[in-house]
């Protein structure tokens, strides 16, 4: 369970808590959507195919913190996607992931956890998993 409000996020088994987990979740703009789903895919290893940075052969960093969709590729750079580790998709595009939490809702909709936290939380559900994120 997501509490946008508290910025945590909370393990049940069995209806108990086993974890918990601050949070960062979207920003002004990039609201993480709230309601009942389910997990439709874990990906250890994601990486973002909007947000990250355009890096040139060497992967010296181009331009930083870019949106494929708002900045053109620098001519001789790639997209490289920002890492997600311990991704857990719960709706097209949203999930649960490692990031960086600034004590603030500053994503672009995702729910940001702690390395060690989204691990967990990885490691502890399944596809079709229930998930609510609460206002």
């Amino acid at each position: 369970m997501v509490s946008l409000s508290q910025q945590k996020a909370f393990l049940l088994r069995g209806g108990e808590e086993v974890a918990e987990s601050r949070i960062s979740t979207g920003r002004e703009g990039y609201a993480t959507p709230t309601g009942h789903f389910k997990v439709i895919r874990l990906d250890q290893d994601h990486r973002s195919s909007l947000y990250g940075d355009y890096v040139d052969a060497n992967g010296t960093v181009v331009k930083a913190n870019v949106d494929t969709r708002k900045q053109s590729r620098p001519p001789g750079a790639h997209f490289l996607g920002a890492s997600m580790p311990y991704f857990v998709e719960f709706k097209p595009g949203y999930g649960l992931h490692a990031g960086y939490l600034p004590g603030y809702p500053a994503s672009h909709g995702c729910v940001r956890m702690p390395y060690w936290k989204a691990r967990q939380f990885y490691h502890a559900v399944h596809i079709g998993t229930g998930v609510v994120v609460r206002p």
